[in-house]
């Protein structure tokens, strides 16, 4: 900390070391001049005098320091002020004192009344400026237990000082004057009243050590006393020169306390009033072994036990009710924290977040910046949720790193983050770009890679938090939309889209109640005989208002809302039924397979296995008529849905893996995925048509479709080819190897009628 001086240069603020070493060097001074004196004799006596106005001097000196150097509150310049007058004072009376010794060498030195009120005054100073010590804000019930607590130890220092000092002195063979009886008296008013005060302050402008230094200052003074009561003026050297400067050496101490002071909370010392019973208790113990009966004695050693019995109950309840106090208190710490905190990661809650962010939107403009990790469903169902949460840890402490004092990261839920910005010079987008480069690192002990995508959005003062989050949330739905490992920034106009999304959702959701979904087939066919031999289910959505939408708005819809499952379910269970019914209709020969589309969220759901049995059981479908669609990415998603693929295998539905060829593993799949059946992408059958000598991607594709129907036939897989638009595909398809085929040159979706109409006319066709 710095002051500035008059000039209004700014200095700097010394330590208070040379005042304490200036200080102990004139007490210790004098006690060396003390020690040379008893043992060889050396110089005259009056020396001994000097040691407490020179030790008063400079610990007057150090509280002019502190008053100039360090910044306090009033009620601390009061008590300092204070005490400063009992330094000068003392000085001043003492150092009279020893320039009347110096002259009245050899005779006896005498000490003047007026010296004398310089002192008094000095110690009425201070036992003011202890009384004035604020005792803080505490209730009135509160001020009264402390009162009673601060007389009990009042009364008990007094006692003893009594007993060992004042009274021995008052009752004296040799005449002690009146007026250093008031001045021994005074000293230990100021030591009782300090030490009983500041044990029941529990902080302040003042520290409460400097306080209790400052009142065993005194404590030299009585012990001088008690020296002089017993042996007479003869002390009056050692006291001099030993006893007395220690009082300045204790206020120079208290000085260093109260510099360095930075008005912490100190405990409140309650253990005092039973020092106070045990203080009384002393002088009473050796007052028994004076003139007095034995009985007597008897009484009063058993009330002297039984009081300090009764202190030991209360010590130990005291301290039993402390440890309680505490344990409660770090309970309702913890508790506070697990209420705003995330019991994973220890990030700020959802809560707390909301708090923060309220009271940000109070005072200034705020930025919220949403983070959802990519792909971390994978990570949980393929390699367990014990991982998974240390890479949620990890992410944490990424996160936590990344942002630093920039703004307050929370753990929304799951794997979504979200970061409060309420500084206008940290640019968010910063904040993102670190964000971004933490996670694009390996995280945890496990060296995991995982991106993330981003929404930010800003709001003025006064917005509501509501408001904010979900413009937040809209710009990371809109990043998510864009890929993966991207971030978006909101503006006005972005939330039409998922307001829409959302009125979607609500009404497929009422659709899926009121029955607007149907079913349809497209046709399977034998590449040779171009006969009809399965089917693949398809969703449509017959809206009532706003006719036939396609399945790419609304099934992306129906995978974020979660409602792909009851509407899996629904074409599960209808295609299941419907093909039972061409069976009893044409026979066992018009169709080998039935194939509804499998989502991801579907191999997620805990039921599906009980719902594909409970389909086959209800419509009376064979097993292997079964054929589940699904896709390489839904493949690749963990330990559970490779158990759910092969309880599905062991029931005997066949699997078919769609979209062949287009995902980093298809190959290695063949080896781990039980499937039955191959279907090659569409991707690769356009543009086939073409001689070998066309362009490279014809021969690319070529290649690949070759690859793919030599690879299915080393496995002894079906492979289907997808696509198909014109009969030169379906003949170059036919010419590699392939002999089932689908697309709309083939036949297009159609409704169940339809197909029946085309099994009866291929039926009467094979009767024929």
């Amino acid at each position: 900390m710095r002051a500035a001086d008059h000039t209004g240069m700014t200095l700097r603020r010394p330590s208070p070391r040379p005042y304490v070493l200036a200080t102990f060097g004139v007490a210790a001074l004098s006690m060396l001049w003390y020690l040379v004196y008893a043992v060889f004799g050396l110089g005259p006596s009056v020396f001994a005098y000097f040691g407490s106005p020179l030790a008063s001097a400079t610990g007057a000196v150090a509280v002019l320091g502190l008053l100039r150097w360090v910044p306090l509150a009033p009620a601390a310049v009061t008590f300092w002020r204070l005490i400063l007058v009992l330094e000068a004072t003392v000085a001043f009376g003492r150092g009279v004192q020893a320039v009347l010794a110096v002259l009245a060498y050899p005779d006896k030195p005498s000490v003047p009344a007026f010296v004398s009120a310089f002192t008094a005054a000095g110690l009425v100073a201070a036992i003011a400026a202890i009384c004035l010590v604020p005792l803080g804000d505490i209730s009135r019930a509160e001020r009264r237990k402390r009162l009673l607590d601060r007389a009990i130890a009042f009364f008990g220092c007094a006692t003893l000082l009594w007993f060992a000092s004042l009274g021995p002195l008052v009752n004296a063979h040799e005449q002690w004057p009146l007026r250093t009886k008031l001045m021994v008296g005074l000293a230990l008013l100021m030591s009782a009243l300090g030490i009983s005060r500041v044990a029941y302050v529990p902080g302040g402008p003042v520290d409460r050590v400097a306080v209790r230094l400052v009142a065993s200052s005194g404590l030299a003074t009585a012990v001088y006393a008690m020296l002089a009561a017993h042996a007479g003026h003869q002390v009056s050297t050692f006291g001099q020169a030993v006893l007395l400067p220690l009082g300045p050496v204790a206020i120079t101490l208290a000085v260093g306390r109260q510099w360095r002071y930075s008005g912490a909370e100190q405990r409140r010392e309650a253990w005092l009033p039973y020092l106070a019973v045990l203080a009384v208790d002393i002088p009473l113990v050796i007052t028994v072994f004076g003139p007095m009966g034995w009985p007597g004695r008897i009484v009063v050693l058993l009330a002297v036990f039984v009081t300090l019995l009764a202190s030991l109950r209360h010590l130990l309840a005291y301290r039993e009710n402390r440890r309680l106090i505490a344990a409660q208190q770090e309970a309702q710490v913890q508790l506070r924290w697990d209420a705003t905190h995330d019991s994973l990661t220890s990030l700020a809650n959802r809560s707390l977040f909301h708090d923060r962010l309220g009271l940000a939107l109070e005072c200034g403009p705020a930025t919220v910046v949403l983070v959802d990790l990519d792909d971390f469903k994978t990570v949980n169902d393929s390699l367990g949720h014990e991982i998974g949460d240390d890479l949620l840890r990890a992410v944490a402490d990424g996160l936590g790193a990344a942002v630093g004092g920039d703004g307050l990261v929370a753990r929304q839920a799951g794997d979504e983050f979200a970061v409060l910005i309420d500084d206008p010079k940290v640019q968010a987008e910063d904040v993102v770009s670190r964000i971004g480069a933490v996670l694009g690192s390996s995280l945890s002990e496990h060296r995991l890679l995982m991106h993330a995508s981003a929404g930010l959005a800003t709001a003025p003062a006064g917005t509501a938090v509501d408001s904010l989050m979900r413009d937040a949330d809209t710009a990371l739905f809109a990043a998510k939309q864009r890929g993966k490992d991207n971030w978006v920034r909101f503006t006005p106009g972005m939330e039409r889209p998922v307001v829409a999304d959302a009125q979607l959702g609500a009404e497929l959701r009422r659709g899926l109640e009121n029955g607007e979904f149907r079913v349809v087939y497209q046709p399977l066919v034998d590449l040779h005989l171009r006969q009809v031999i399965g089917v693949e289910a398809l969703v449509r959505w017959q809206h009532p208002t706003r006719g036939v939408i396609s399945p790419a708005d609304f099934i992306p819809v129906a995978e974020r809302t979660g409602l792909i499952v009851p509407l899996g379910r629904f074409v599960l269970r209808e295609t299941c039924r419907q093909a039972a019914a061409w069976l009893a209709e044409f026979g066992p020969e018009v169709l080998q397979k039935a194939g509804p589309n499998v989502s991801v969220r579907q191999l997620h759901d805990p039921d599906f296995v009980d719902d594909v049995r409970a389909a086959l059981a209800d419509s009376g479908l064979p097993g292997e008529l079964l054929v589940l669609e699904l896709t390489e990415s839904a493949v690749l998603r963990g330990q559970q849905v490779s158990q759910t693929l092969h309880e599905l295998h062991d029931m005997g539905v066949r699997l078919a893996l769609d979209d062949f060829g287009t995902g980093e593993s298809s190959l290695s799949l063949l080896r781990a995925f039980p499937a039955s059946i191959v279907k090659l992408d569409k991707s690769f059958v356009d543009g086939i048509e073409f001689d070998e000598e066309g362009t490279p991607e014809a021969n690319a594709r070529q290649a690949v479709a070759r690859a793919v129907i030599q690879l299915a036939g080393a496995l002894d897989l079906d492979t289907v080819a997808e696509g198909i638009e014109n009969e030169e595909q379906a003949a170059r398809l036919q010419r590699l190897g392939y002999s089932l085929g689908q697309g709309f040159h083939l036949a297009e979706p159609m409704t169940p009628a339809e197909v029946g109409a085309m099994m009866a006319g291929q039926r009467q066709l094979d009767a024929a």
